[in-house]
């Protein structure tokens, strides 16, 4: 499965106070218990498209299901002003998708956050913890992003700096010659990554690059929430090493979902995986919430 497996969601612009945002939307509900409504936050240099092969299992399960890209990524467009991109900014617009959800009767949402996504959705529910009925941190970390992909962000910096997202673009098709899996992807999936990239906002990126760079430690910020939490990564993940991730959970006092056969993008790596672990997550909580009556 992969970013352009096919789906029942339609593609919608949602206005809110800053511009409009791109949204994959599978529509309310028509069955008779509808679930609450599920939205899904990418990570850098993500989109909305990186959660497809979740649209249709999930919708199935009965919830609405809403992917969006975040400003300056993909459909949503961008502006020249790194103000816009700040994680307090890109916060809010998280919740306005979720305010735009939560007429459904089934009420708040379920937020996913994968990656950059995942420190983003975070500080909305520290923002507003009312606003959603559970978190799901899907290979994201405690705090900034290090290692190898913190040292290749830095490398590229002054490729973008020089030469824009077209050089940036070329250096990575280099690098990607290397990975057997790269040379077996699909052309059509090749030419819509490419498409995904070059329509990013290059303000944009460079002031998310320097977020995800940046970002402080929250955990015990989230955990004074009290909404629930799963962390959730790929058994092989490359961005925050799967110990940093259990001990943040350890911290949160939150559960734990090892995907099997994947690494940092597990929503299209093990999809069935994925949507296993978030369903038993959701249904765990139903059950505490309703046993305690709220």
């Amino acid at each position: 499965m992969n970013q352009i497996a096919p789906h029942r969601a339609s593609v919608r612009l949602l206005d809110t106070p800053t511009g409009p945002l791109a949204l994959l939307d599978t529509g309310v509900p028509t069955g008779p218990a509808p679930q609450a409504p599920v939205l899904l936050v990418p990570g850098y240099t993500g989109s909305k498209e990186d959660f497809a092969p979740l649209v249709d299992p999930l919708a199935s399960l009965g919830h609405r299901v809403v992917a969006m890209d975040q400003r300056g990524q993909f459909e949503s467009p961008g502006v020249a002003e790194p103000a816009a991109y700040t994680m307090a900014a890109l916060a809010a617009d998280v919740l306005s998708v979720a305010d735009d959800l939560a007429g459904d009767a089934a009420g708040p949402v379920h937020l996913v956050g994968h990656s950059f996504g995942g420190l983003v959705a975070r500080l909305a529910v520290i923002t507003r913890p009312a606003a959603v009925r559970s978190l799901v941190l899907l290979g994201s970390g405690p705090a900034a992003i290090g290692g190898v992909r913190r040292t290749r962000m830095d490398a590229l910096e002054p490729v973008l700096a020089s030469g824009g997202l077209p050089a940036v673009h070329a250096v990575l098709e280099l690098l990607a010659q290397a990975d057997p899996t790269w040379l077996a992807t699909p052309p059509r999936l090749r030419e819509f990554l490419r498409r995904r990239f070059l329509g990013s906002h290059e303000v944009g990126l460079r002031a998310m690059g320097d977020a995800l760079r940046t970002e402080p430690d929250r955990v015990a910020a989230l955990a004074a929430t009290g909404v629930p939490v799963l962390v959730a990564y790929g058994a092989a993940d490359d961005a925050w090493p799967p110990q940093v991730q259990t001990e943040m959970a350890r911290r949160l006092g939150a559960a734990v979902a090892v995907i099997p056969a994947a690494a940092h993008s597990p929503a299209v790596e093990n999809p069935a995986e994925v949507v296993r672990a978030l369903a038993s997550f959701w249904r765990s909580h139903s059950r505490r919430s309703s046993s305690y009556g709220g």
